[in-house]
């Protein structure tokens, strides 16, 4: 019940940048070696805001998974699928609606910034409106516990713990809870039964962080204890109903700013980015064309680094000997600004080498790509499918 487990999808926008390189899946491919991981082609969370033209999703979702792929995201490591083709996702996020305050989703800071940003689109839809609740629903469907993201992204977590403490709060407690949970803590043996009791009362009377956790150990450990036993004992041990849905946890990420080409954020809107798999000439031809600090008007006048959008990348992408090189080199006209952007190009170009070299394969034979994804998405049903099983009888929905 309380395996580690990182959950994080991505809506498909089309062709990633180096921009989500450094932000995300930097992280991702990190990640996938420390715990089971659950990424995810959010294709459902894009129609909340592309619902008059759902066409330009398709091509973007398989784009973006063989950006992926070519970041170093490895399918034997992480579990990859696509939203919408386990619909357990939307079955949860309908169960869930029926018992989440309307103000709990007006609340979340997204909803206001979203329809300011796009207001040039209708975003009074019910969609719109429950995204956070759908974005709970994909956490909690596989009581992942972890969640990275961005500090911008926290309080959809702490809507998703919301949510999961009012579920479990609702239904969490069967009828005879008590004393089937009593009943449950006999199965641990008589020593480690009496060793729960005190932690348990430790905790629940002291609210000794140390004994929760101690507890929780002792209960992952047990052997001879059902699913059920031991989904029960952990809400009993916490004083409330069976845990049915885990409360997941925020895993903040430093959100590295990779610079566009004019300085601002990389982003498709503001047309300033290199793409993960661009050409090696398109990538040249970008950089030098770079706008550099505007009083650098000659090869001989002096300019400063902090004016100018090249320094942001060799702050990404070179050692401190060229760092140094560059602010010496610019702020007393010692080299121009060609040579100064050549470090970064040479840098840019040798990142994207073998992430180009990853891409190919899949490029070469689609039906690789459709594999791994069919093969994640089964993956991704039967755990979902555990869960509901549980929010069923939970609900009591399981009559049919």
């Amino acid at each position: 019940m309380y395996a580690e487990r990182v959950l994080s999808g991505m809506r498909p926008t089309g062709r990633l940048h180096l921009g989500h390189y450094h932000g995300v899946l930097k992280n991702w491919v990190r990640l996938q070696h420390e715990y089971p991981c659950f990424l995810f082609v959010a294709d459902w969370h894009a129609l909340t805001t592309a619902y008059d033209d759902p066409r330009v999703i398709e091509q973007s979702v398989w784009d973006m998974l063989i950006d992926w792929l070519a970041a170093g995201v490895d399918p034997a490591q992480a579990t990859l699928f696509i939203q919408s083709r386990v619909p357990e996702h939307a079955e949860l996020h309908l169960l869930l609606s029926m018992m989440t305050p309307l103000g709990w989703l007006e609340r979340v800071p997204t909803y206001k910034d979203q329809q300011e940003k796009l207001s040039e689109k209708d975003l009074t839809t019910y969609g719109f409106l429950g995204y956070p609740l759908l974005q709970s629903a994909d956490i909690l469907i596989y009581r992942a516990d972890k969640v990275p993201v961005g500090e911008d992204q926290v309080p959809h977590v702490e809507l998703t713990r919301e949510v999961a403490r009012r579920f479990n709060h609702l239904y969490g407690r069967e009828p005879g809870y008590e004393d089937k949970a009593r009943e449950a803590v006999k199965k641990l043996g008589s020593k480690r039964a009496k060793l729960f009791d005190e932690l348990r009362t430790r905790f629940t009377q002291e609210g000794d962080q140390a004994a929760l956790e101690q507890a929780r150990a002792l209960l992952d450990e047990a052997q001879n204890l059902s699913h059920g036993d031991r989904e029960r004992l952990y809400g009993y041990l916490e004083g409330g109903g069976k845990m049915i849905l885990v409360e997941p946890g925020a895993m903040l990420t430093e959100a590295a700013r990779m610079p566009g080409l004019d300085g601002q954020k990389m982003s498709k809107s503001y047309n300033n980015t290199i793409f993960l798999r661009e050409e090696p000439e398109s990538v040249t031809k970008k950089i030098r064309t770079m706008q550099t600090d505007p009083q650098r008007v000659r090869r001989t006048d002096a300019g400063d680094p902090e004016k100018c959008p090249v320094w942001q990348f060799h702050v990404v992408y070179s050692d401190d000997n060229t760092k140094e090189w560059v602010q010496q080199g610019c702020r007393s006209a010692g080299i121009g600004c060609l040579e100064c952007k050549q470090p970064v190009i040479d840098a840019v170009l040798k990142e994207q080498e073998p992430m180009r070299e990853r891409a190919q394969p899949y490029l070469d034979d689609p039906a690789l790509l459709r594999n791994i994804i069919a093969d994640g998405c089964d993956k991704a049903r039967k755990l979902a499918g555990e869960t509901l099983r549980d929010v069923r009888e939970a609900m009591g929905l399981n009559y049919a």
